[in-house]
């Protein structure tokens, strides 16, 4: 099930600590613990040969366990403060694989605040990646407001900048796409991987559909995706006959 030849690490990386959100990580979600959406998506994935869940916290553990994934090890204290940077759990876990198991050739990441974005998201991620001769990928989504309206405030004069340097009588059909980095897939090689990598600087993206690419920060996003997953909603309920 390999992918071109290459083996492929997933990380869902979830701390104990959240601010908006009290336990965030495990709050329900459609019947579901918040990261037991992303272990799963993970899981549909056929190109993915470990789920690993990165966490210092036990009650995480023992749910993301529950859900399929591995979690071989908790994460120490110094790696899951408010200051610990991602790319710090990243490669912490990286170099535990490779110690404890195996080397891997690629490391996707799958933050479990993004619960919406499926195992399909992931698996033609993977292949737009290899196709397109990726370095390094992340997910995108088409921003709904376009940025042909977004306006700065300047300081001093209190007159208004525009974002784009383009006049604001263009027709919003007439004018390129814009794409906002969602934080749903990071795709990138493992021996590229240093303390100094900005995944939200990866070079290529790939775009999933809306709303697959909704970023879970405070209850009312919890309340939005419910809505979205929930068997009332438009798109879930089956045409009548």
């Amino acid at each position: 099930h390999m992918i071109a030849g290459k083996s492929v690490l997933a990380i869902i990386p979830a701390r104990g600590g959240s601010k908006g959100i009290p336990h965030k990580n495990i709050a329900p979600l459609g019947g579901k613990p918040l990261i037991t959406h992303t272990i799963l998506a993970a899981k549909n994935c056929p190109y993915i040969d470990r789920v690993l869940v990165s966490t210092d916290d036990t009650a995480i553990a023992e749910v993301s366990r529950n859900s399929g994934a591995d979690v071989p090890f908790l994460r120490p204290d110094y790696l899951s403060s408010d200051t610990a940077r991602s790319i710090d759990a990243i490669l912490h876990a990286v170099s535990f694989c490779a110690a404890c198991d195996r080397e891997y050739d690629l490391m996707i990441l799958l933050q479990p605040t993004s619960p919406l974005r499926t195992g399909d998201d992931i698996t033609h991620a993977l292949e737009f990646f290899m196709e397109h001769h990726c370095d390094s990928l992340l997910s995108l989504s088409e921003l709904e407001e376009h940025p042909i309206l977004t306006r700065q405030i300047d300081e001093h004069t209190k007159r208004l900048k525009p974002l784009l340097p383009v006049g604001s009588t263009v027709r919003r059909q007439d004018m390129p796409p814009y794409y906002h980095v969602n934080g749903a897939i990071y795709i990138n090689y493992c021996r590229d991987l240093t303390a100094d990598t900005s995944l939200n600087d990866n070079h290529y993206g790939y775009v999933i559909p809306f709303p697959h690419g909704l970023d879970i920060d405070t209850p009312q996003d919890l309340e939005l995706a419910s809505w979205y997953i929930s068997p009332s909603h438009p798109k879930n309920t089956a045409p009548l006959p």
